[in-house]
């Protein structure tokens, strides 16, 4: 039921991606559509001159109209279940252009969103760590959602000295290089990082998840994860392989 009546509102006339416009027009004879991505979670109206209906057989619809003619600019703000709060301008129009607005995903609210979701979850990759005096670096989980991974990644400090975090960063590197060959090194930038990346304070563990954009590593190369201590030297780095990435779990639609 869900999916006929997305599909019979996006085969409305008017149907408008909304991108980076922020302005909706409603009229009192005509019902506007806003799909959203997720489910809608709150709904707080700047007036009670527009009128606003959740669709109970799809839960990221909203129907809205005007509840007057001519009533003064407003605003509509909304939460969805991904975290993203969305705030629209508010106009009467007795001829609106848009009857339908497809309302895109906020991406970083969803990579926070799901990031910290997994954080504390258990162990599901083994073999990828490193120690150095008595610091250590684990991968404990990789993930995936649409062009995202997610990595888990655990650091455990049983010295008696805090552990501060100059950097932490993930690149892809040439195995083996000639003699007259400098390595080829590109860094992969994250999209986001959820969790304590600054301190690991003595005798105590943080968990952290990096989220990279999705790539598979060709033959030649590896994925390393360094982490660098600052005014210190317990360095720690651990290889990726791409047969660990490949079995990276999915990660299910936000509720």
């Amino acid at each position: 039921m869900k999916r006929y009546v997305q599909m019979m509102l996006f085969c409305s006339l008017g149907v408008h991606g909304l991108g980076q416009s922020t302005t909706i027009d409603l009229a009192t004879d005509k019902t506007t559509s806003l799909v959203f991505p997720y489910p809608v979670l709150h709904v707080d109206r700047g007036s009670k001159d527009i009128l606003v209906q959740q669709v109970k057989e799809s839960d990221n619809i909203l129907l809205v109209k005007a509840g007057v003619q001519h009533f003064i600019t407003t605003n509509l703000s909304v939460v969805i279940a991904d975290g993203s709060i969305y705030s629209f301008l508010v106009r009467y129009d007795s001829l609106p252009a848009i009857w339908v607005y497809a309302i895109p995903a906020q991406i970083h609210a969803s990579l926070e969103t799901m990031a910290n979701s997994i954080i504390d979850n258990p162990r599901t990759v083994h073999g990828i760590k490193d120690n150095s005096w008595e610091m250590q670096l684990l991968v404990t989980g990789i993930y995936i959602k649409g062009n995202a991974v997610f990595y888990q990644l655990c650091l455990r400090n049983e010295s008696a000295i805090d552990y501060d975090i100059d950097f932490l960063r993930f690149f892809i590197r040439d195995k083996r290089k000639g003699r007259r060959t400098a390595i080829q090194e590109n860094e992969c930038k994250p999209l986001y990082t959820a969790g304590n990346a600054r301190q690991v304070q003595s005798h105590s563990a943080v968990a952290l998840v990096v989220v990279l954009e999705k790539f598979t590593i060709p033959d030649a190369k590896y994925m390393g994860l360094e982490v660098h201590e600052r005014n210190g030297g317990r360095h720690l780095e651990v290889r990726i392989r791409n047969g660990k990435i490949i079995r990276a779990i999915p990660l299910p639609d936000l509720k």
